[in-house]
Parts: C-alpha cells; sequence; structure tokens
C-alpha cells in the first residue's frame, strides 16, 4: 500500500515538474532587451529597413519599451496572383507557393522560441466597415502571431536561417502591415491551461490506473 502510494505521488509530482518546465518554456525568463542588445541588432539591419519603406526609429521604440513579456503581432498580407519569377534563380512559382516557403521556416523557428500562430485566415469579402481608411489594396490573409519576447522576435530576424529565407517573402507578399499588440481579453484557453489540464488529466488516469491494477 505505502509503494503504491509513492508511484502515485510520483506520478502527480512529475506532472507538476513537466509543466513547471512548460511555463519556463513558454514565457521564458521574462528580462526585457538591453539598449546594447538593441543597437546591435538595428546595426544588422543597414538599409533594409529604409528599402521596405519602414521605420527603423519606430521599431527602436518598441524594442526600447520592451517589458519582457508576450505580445501578439497582427498581419495582413496581399499575395501576389499569378506566377512569380525569382531574378536571382530565374525559378517560377505561385506568389503563394513563395509565401509558403518563407512562412514554414517563419512558423518552425517561431515555435522552438515559444511562440505560435494564434490564427491565420484568408479573406473572403471586402471591407464591411471602413471609415477615414484607405482603400482596401486586396488583402489575401490576416495572421495572428504570439511571440513570446521581443527579445525573440530580434533573435528571430538575426537568425542567418530567418534571413535566408526571407527572399521568398519579398517573391510572395505584393504588400503586406503588421502591428504589434497586447492582449486585453481573450475566450480561449492558452496553452498554459491545455497544457496543466493535459498533464492534470494524464496524471488522474495513472492514479486510477495504479489503484485498478493494486
Amino acid at each position: 500500500m505505502e509503494d503504491r502510494g509513492l508511484v502515485i505521488a510520483a506520478i502527480w509530482a512529475g506532472a507538476l515538474l513537466l509543466w513547471l518546465a512548460f511555463l519556463l518554456f513558454y514565457d521564458g525568463l521574462r528580462r526585457p532587451l538591453r539598449r546594447g542588445e538593441i543597437d546591435a541588432f538595428l546595426a544588422t539591419l543597414g538599409p533594409r529597413m529604409a528599402e521596405t519603406g519602414n521605420d527603423g526609429e519606430r521599431l527602436r521604440a518598441f524594442l526600447e519599451a520592451d517589458d519582457g513579456r508576450e505580445f501578439v503581432m497582427l498581419n495582413l498580407v496581399r499575395t501576389r496572383p499569378g506566377p512569380v519569377t525569382d531574378p536571382a534563380s530565374g525559378e517560377t512559382q505561385e506568389g503563394s507557393e513563395w509565401l509558403r516557403r518563407y512562412s514554414d521556416p517563419f512558423v518552425r523557428g517561431l515555435i522552438a522560441r515559444g511562440g505560435h500562430p494564434l490564427f491565420v485566415g484568408r479573406k473572403v469579402g471586402g471591407y464591411i466597415d471602413a471609415w477615414n481608411t484607405e482603400a482596401d489594396p486586396g488583402w489575401s490573409l490576416v495572421g495572428t502571431m504570439r511571440y513570446r519576447s521581443r527579445r525573440d522576435l530580434v533573435r528571430m530576424a538575426s537568425d542567418p536561417r530567418f534571413r535566408a529565407a526571407h527572399p521568398a517573402k519579398s517573391l510572395g507578399i505584393a504588400s503586406t502591415f503588421s502591428f504589434p499588440t497586447q492582449r486585453q481579453i481573450a475566450f480561449y484557453a492558452s496553452p498554459r491551461v491545455t497544457m496543466g489540464l493535459t498533464l492534470a488529466l494524464v496524471a488522474a488516469l495513472g492514479h486510477i490506473l495504479i489503484l485498478t491494477v493494486g
């Protein structure tokens, strides 16, 4: 009887430790970026920000306001219609295929750093409600991506493997804009809750099995 109790305790302790390890991975250490890290990262971008019509100072302000916590990037994308030829290699693919070649390694890298897509969907109609905004340029997709931290954003953008896939983004996307957000209201269970409940269920089933076998 005592041995069975120890096994049950070990099952629940193991489930708790696994959940705590997941939380450490999913939330990270929540250390805000230091100014030296920001300067070093922005120096690696060179003229790329200006060449793509982006504002480096806006990016700097976002990084300098780092609170070490998660954020969600909202993305609107208009893919290039029809076949698109890579001027460097001469290879021709549909715009959506070029985008997939960029997005697949991007999502893998995001997941490896505790991030993940929250929602990705295709547009099925024009603007239903639009006030004082520019005309719909023909958006194709909308996506929201959860980042563990702004440091992870910096590390992804600095990763040579990510940069190697970046030309496919330009070939697949005609226009896009993105901006970071932080959640205020959400009616879904986060991975923290989902993982905790899953581990609790597995531990409970193991508990029942031990009692049944015993």
